[in-house]
Parts: structure tokens; sequence; C-alpha cells
């Protein structure tokens, strides 16, 4: 089984944190992709970046070169492009940001996020709601230091990340906290040693789904598109 692990953000260094913690997750036999988008914001953390990463991600998925993927993991909690994504790739798609909420809607009534990087608080409200998932989010809790940030110094922002989460539990009733964005991997086991309630990220539901689905063909009949300006890979998917 082939997994593509698309990050839309431009950071390197991310889908190296990313691809590690992915190898951890994924089953015996699961072979995990990296994929690093191409141009775009190098962290997203604000609207203009999210927006130019969905076409930062179609454009990564129309340039890949190697083997065919069995499914594809957009390692970009927000999940920019995503539902392009599935709609171009005729592959099972599967972002952190929609894995971690229906997983998290699973198994609490209320649950909150926390993520680094001030404007992702009402877009992320905004995503929920789109889920059908308005009701169940408690709050979404925002740190200082964006995702990049905290990847680069983890141990740094641990106390950080304790204190907002420890917050949405006391303050906001959440029963479940979901550790939003790239990076946040690799800390949900110090937090849940310390918190009262399950804590989840988004990578590892997202690598379930991927793995249950792998293989199932989701191509839907779609018309040719005709376009100017993008780069020739993407075209030429567009174009069928």
């Amino acid at each position: 089984m082939r997994l593509l692990l698309l990050n839309g953000n431009t950071s390197q260094a991310m889908t190296d944190r990313l691809m590690l913690a992915a190898r951890g997750i994924a089953i015996s036999g699961t072979e995990i992709v990296p994929l690093t988008a191409r141009f775009g914001a190098e962290v997203i953390a604000s609207q203009a970046a999210y927006a130019i990463a969905g076409h930062a991600v179609l454009d990564a998925y129309a340039a890949y070169r190697g083997a065919k993927p069995d499914a594809v993991v957009l390692a970009c909690f927000g999940d920019p492009g995503l539902l392009a994504l599935r709609e171009i790739s005729g592959l099972p798609c599967f972002g952190m940001a929609e894995a971690g909420c229906l997983a998290a809607a699973a198994q609490a009534r209320r649950f909150s996020i926390v993520t680094g990087g001030e404007k992702w608080g009402p877009m992320l409200t905004e995503y929920a709601a789109s889920l059908g998932l308005a009701t169940q989010l408690a709050s979404v809790r925002v740190l200082q230091a964006d995702g990049g940030q905290i990847g680069a110094r983890p141990e740094a922002a641990r106390e950080a990340i304790f204190q907002a989460a420890q917050a949405a539990v006391s303050a906001d009733g959440a029963e479940l906290v979901i550790l939003g964005g790239a990076g946040m991997v690799g800390q949900v086991e110090p937090l849940a040693a310390r918190l009262s309630v399950p804590v989840i990220d988004g990578l590892t539901p997202a690598i379930r789904m991927a793995e249950a689905a792998a293989g199932q063909i989701t191509v839907e009949k779609r018309s040719p598109v005709a376009s100017t300006g993008l780069s020739d890979e993407l075209s030429r998917l567009l174009a069928g």
C-alpha cells in the first residue's frame, strides 16, 4: 500500500517531521511517500496563504511523478484544496482537519482544537461548521506561535499547549482536545499524560482512514477544463 503524504506548506522541515511521525503511525507494509508544495507560504497562517495553498496542493499532485499512490493524506491542518484534490485525483483523499474533527465528534459530545497562529481561530471555527460539527465544537484555542515555530521548538511550546488545552477543558467544556496543525505532531503523548481528557492529532486518523480506503476508485466523470497560466502539469491534468 502506498500513501502520498502531501504537505501544502512549503516548509521541507515540516514535511520531514510529518514523514517521521507518519512512519510510526502507519501499519506494516504501508509505504509513505512525502511531497511538499512547490510554492506558497512556508507556514499557512492566514486566509490568503490558505487560498494559495489550495492551488499549490493541486499543482504538487499534478507534478508528482512517482508510482501511483493508493490514497492521499493532505498533511496540512485546515485541508486546503481537499475537495478539489479528490475531484482531480480520483483517489481516496483525507485531510488532517477533517479526519481529526470527525474522529473527535465520534468520541466526544464536545471537543476543542488547540492550534498555532491567531487567524486560525475563525478559520477553523468555520471549517468545523462546514463539516456539520458547529454544535460539537466547544472552542478553538489559539497559541501566539505559528505551526512552524511550534514544530521547530516543540519542547519550548509544550507548556503553552497544555495551558490552552486545560482552558479548553475547564472553561469551554471540551471532552476531547485535538492538536491542530503539522507543527503539533509529536505533542499528543506529552499532553495526554497531563490532561484529564483524551488528546488526538489529525495525522493519525487521516492515515488510518487512508489505509482503510486505499485502492478504492473515486473517479467521477468531469469535463475537461481549459486554463491559462498554470503549470504544464496541472494544465494537462485539468484538460483530462
